[in-house]
């Protein structure tokens, strides 16, 4: 279900992003053979939950004090996207290191520093947001039911 795009849009990128995700799906569901997950697409991926965790956060504190029911169940979308950066993170660093490429390439002199930095650094920024909203119990805590009636 899509909506149409409004005049006033808050967040003008958050629709080009999904279709970019969309797009980057798309071959997954056609492939005859999937490939393996490596660390850039983990990386990438990890980069996206991070962002959406950010826009979940600053959504849930703008819309609860108007809509608290609606802050609250975007407040636990929020720490459900940190468990999954979380996961995606620990499998980052399960994968196997890439082999040294004999071209010299360097990525430990990169300016934005090594690619298996950048992920934990962008992990822990992140990981000091949701330390400061939550409880280790919410962290743990299992997705609670559904408790609205959709509607069509």
């Amino acid at each position: 279900m899509t909506s149409s795009p409004t005049t006033g849009d808050a967040h003008p990128y958050l629709r080009a992003a999904t279709a970019g995700i969309r797009h980057h799906a798309r071959p997954l569901a056609t492939a005859q053979e999937p490939a393996p997950a490596e660390r850039p697409h983990l990386d990438a991926l990890h980069a996206h939950l991070t962002a959406l965790h950010q826009l979940l956060d600053h959504l849930a504190e703008t819309t609860r004090p108007p809509y608290p029911a609606t802050g609250h169940h975007l407040a636990l979308a929020h720490t459900r996207i940190w468990q999954a950066a979380a996961a995606v993170h620990d499998g980052f660093h399960t994968l196997p290191l890439p082999e040294e490429s004999s071209g010299g390439c360097r990525p430990d002199q990169l300016p934005e520093g090594p690619p298996v930095l950048t992920v934990c650094q962008r992990h822990v920024a992140a990981g000091h947001t949701i330390r400061r909203k939550t409880t280790a119990r919410d962290l743990t805590t299992p997705l609670h039911g559904h408790s609205t009636i959709c509607t069509v």
